[in-house]
């Protein structure tokens, strides 16, 4: 048994999946210059461990570390991209009325936040409807300031995938640049 070549099989098919998650979350978020760099880097190391292992089939070892070299890959890109946190996030806060006087939309203005305040009827009657746009590194935080005034929020999100107009133009044509 080569530890030596078990341990480059595995490292260079995490770096392949680890570079593939990241390139497909760069291209789903619109970054058109650096995904294909990443791309290339990502189908070298690809083809390049794929030979190695294509090479070695006498070892079933060779395929159990290859694949166990892709599965930490996903893991560690998805990490990564958590940590990145490209792009934007719309997140839609459902309220019940008698939170008016928490001026809760003023607050996440001051925190910094692009926010619509609109009036629905729910179930229960009036509801406030908030739908606020962040950045993705500030999502935690967003939830987190909603739930110390709101705890009865009932939230979603979603990422826009087009964004054009209003408070937060000017800050997304400068990443888009």
């Amino acid at each position: 048994m080569d530890i030596k070549m078990l341990v480059t099989i595995f490292v260079v098919n995490f770096s392949y999946i680890t570079l593939n998650t990241i390139r497909f979350m760069l291209t789903m978020k619109g970054y058109r210059l650096i995904a294909p760099l990443v791309s290339m880097a990502e189908i070298t190391i690809y083809v390049l461990g794929l030979s190695m292992v294509l090479n070695r089939l006498d070892n079933p070892l060779n395929l159990v570390v290859y694949a166990l070299g892709y599965a930490v890959g996903i893991s560690v890109g998805i990490k990564i991209e958590d940590y990145l946190a490209l792009g934007y996030i719309m997140v839609t806060a459902i309220l019940p009325s008698s939170t008016e006087q928490l001026n809760l939309p003023e607050t996440l203005r001051e925190h910094g936040y692009g926010v619509t305040q609109s009036f629905g009827a729910g179930r229960e009657g009036e509801r406030m409807i908030l739908e606020i746009l962040s950045p993705r590194k500030n999502e935690r935080s967003l939830y987190k300031l909603i739930n110390e005034k709101e705890p009865r929020a009932f939230i979603i999100s979603y990422e826009p995938k087009f964004i054009s107009g209003g408070f937060w133009t000017k800050k997304v044509r400068k990443r888009n640049n």
